[in-house]
């Protein structure tokens, strides 16, 4: 029987935390509960509905984040709950009664073009990822059933994960129109069939990975666990006001165009910063000019006179 752990992470949402454990809580399907009585299929939904200040319950592959009413502050709380969380796990009692939840999940795929000519977005109704996983070919995605499967298919070049998408980079020898339908299909059957999106073991070394970088104070890991990309030491003010910039103005509009942008580095002597563009954005040849004229400006502006130049390393 797994031994579970759970860390706490903080969203954007001041009202949601996230509690993510070291292991598999469901095989690929996602759960949400509004109240007790939608919380019947999940022992430990119920539970956690108990305490006064649960509006919201959601479990995923290997987190739950709960939304909490306004009545109490996260801070005062949260050390409590993830303790009842991994003491709830720990005595092997359900997370979700397979029984209540025999039925196959209605999953809904579409399929979402993007400024990269050869990537195309496929936007689920379901959670897939905590956090960005990119794969650049099928030895890369031995711990990514998802991303390995769709490997099979002699068209695609690359794959991405992250939040509710895959962005999957396609070779120049078919064109959209002739195979997005069917990766559709694919990725919706496979999602409702209840597969896994990632191995246990990955999850696992994700969640270790996670708390190593907190205590490290990190901005984030590297896409993969072999990539040595992400740094490992404390950064400088000025980096961390780059990676809030980034977090707080750039990560999202990429995001919607199935892609992902990372800090990689900055030099203050040249006054240079280095980002790591991910899934659609990685070789999209619009991506140079969205750099130069909206990352490298808003850096100059915002950060006047500590950057001059921002470069990018496709992932």
């Amino acid at each position: 029987m797994s031994h579970f752990n759970i860390t706490v992470q903080p969203t954007n949402n001041e009202n949601i935390v996230k509690f993510v454990a070291n292991s598999f809580l469901t095989q690929a399907r996602s759960f949400e509960f509004a109240n007790i009585d939608e919380a019947k299929p999940s022992p430990l939904a119920q539970q956690l509905f108990h305490l006064p200040f649960v509006k919201t319950v959601y479990i995923s592959q290997n987190f739950i984040a709960i939304e909490k009413y306004n009545i109490v502050a996260w801070e005062t709380v949260q050390d409590e709950v993830a303790t009842s969380i991994a003491e709830y796990l720990n005595s092997g009692a359900e997370v979700i009664s397979e029984g209540e939840v025999s039925k196959k999940v209605p999953v809904t795929v579409y399929a979402e073009s993007t400024p990269n000519p050869t990537a195309m977005k496929f936007v689920a109704n379901k959670p897939l990822a905590d956090g960005t996983f990119e794969f650049k070919n099928i030895d890369d995605a031995v711990d990514a059933p998802l991303a390995k499967a769709l490997f099979t298919f002699p068209f695609v070049k690359e794959v991405f994960i992250s939040s509710n998408y895959i962005s999957v980079i396609k070779y120049n020898s078919v064109e959209w129109i002739e195979i997005s339908n069917e990766l559709r299909s694919f990725i919706r059957e496979f999602i409702e069939e209840g597969k896994a999106i990632f191995s246990n073991d990955f999850l696992r070394k994700r969640a270790d990975e996670i708390k190593i970088s907190e205590e490290k104070n990190t901005d984030e890991l590297a896409p993969l666990p072999t990539n040595n990309s992400a740094k490992n030491y404390d950064h400088s003010e000025t980096e961390k006001e780059i990676i809030s910039i980034l977090d707080e103005y750039i990560k999202p509009a990429v995001a919607s165009d199935g892609g992902h942008i990372a800090f990689d580095s900055y030099n203050p002597d040249s006054k240079t910063v280095k980002v790591i563009l991910q899934g659609a954005c990685s070789g999209c040849p619009s991506s140079t000019i969205t750099l130069k004229n909206g990352i490298q400006t808003m850096m100059q502006e915002m950060l006047q006179g500590r950057v001059t130049t921002v470069e990018a390393i496709n992932g």
